[in-house]
């Protein structure tokens, strides 16, 4: 099972959720929303077998950026995992706009040159988002909890990105609809927990498992067949970012 973006830090029980995470064989990306939030987190996931931490620079973090640009590169050959980034032109983010594209084109071009495994944040930027990727050349990003205009999405999907689908999008209108339009070699499973609610209680890493059975259902496959597709798009990753480096 995967959860390709997960905020542990987030979680009042952060230790035990990661290694609940992984005696259940759930492999979780724990993303960050800063290099200081990294450095603090890595000494209590390193041991846990299938848990690993991303390098974050998240957009609405933007006023910290200043003081954390140093770092992110410091820290940026120590891991394969990067996330999260992006842009956010959404109401919460629109104020710190430039400082954003700033941080996220630095981002950008560091992942040219050494390719990693990068999960975005790109709420009300989508095609920014994709712009700037696309300005330096960044293939097959992860699209976290996409919520663009199907027009957008045809042109990342057509990008060769990838886009993680958490239960939240599963249970609306737009998240189902844009769900269908994603090839099945471009889907991931996440739970963006604890800010996802399943059940009324902050999702778990294992709760990536109601994607495979909405996928399943979608795909008119089993769930071990759906389990093997999505473990079969993340390798895909893993590998090209194993071959580069």
């Amino acid at each position: 099972m995967l959860d390709s973006h997960c905020h542990l830090d987030r979680y009042r029980n952060a230790r035990q959720v990661a290694e609940e995470a992984a005696r259940r064989g759930v492999f979780t990306i724990a993303v960050t929303n800063l290099p200081s939030h990294f450095r603090a987190g890595l000494p209590h996931v390193r041991q846990l077998a299938k848990v690993r931490l991303a390098l974050g620079l998240h957009p609405l973090a933007a006023p910290e950026h200043a003081g954390e640009l140093s770092d992110f590169e410091a820290y940026f050959t120590t891991t394969s995992f990067i996330g999260e980034v992006g842009l956010d032109f959404s109401k919460a983010g629109r104020d710190t706009k430039q400082q954003q594209l700033q941080s996220f084109r630095l981002v950008a071009r560091l992942i040219a040159d050494a390719p990693k495994v990068v999960s975005l944040h790109s709420r009300g930027a989508e095609e920014d988002v994709l712009s700037v990727l696309d300005q330096f050349r960044v293939k097959r990003a992860i699209f976290h909890w996409y919520s663009g205009s199907l027009k957008t999405l045809g042109e990342v999907t057509a990008a060769g990105h990838l886009l993680s689908i958490n239960p939240a999008m599963t249970t609306s209108a737009k998240g189902r609809e844009i769900i269908a339009r994603i090839p099945r070699h471009q889907v991931l499973s996440e739970t963006d927990g604890p800010y996802v609610q399943v059940a009324g209680a902050p999702a778990k890493p294992w709760d990536a498992l109601l994607v495979e059975q909405y996928l399943a259902k979608c795909w008119e496959v089993s769930v071990e067949q759906t389990r093997a597709q999505l473990w079969s798009n993340f390798t895909t990753l893993i590998d090209r970012v194993r071959t580069v480096t």
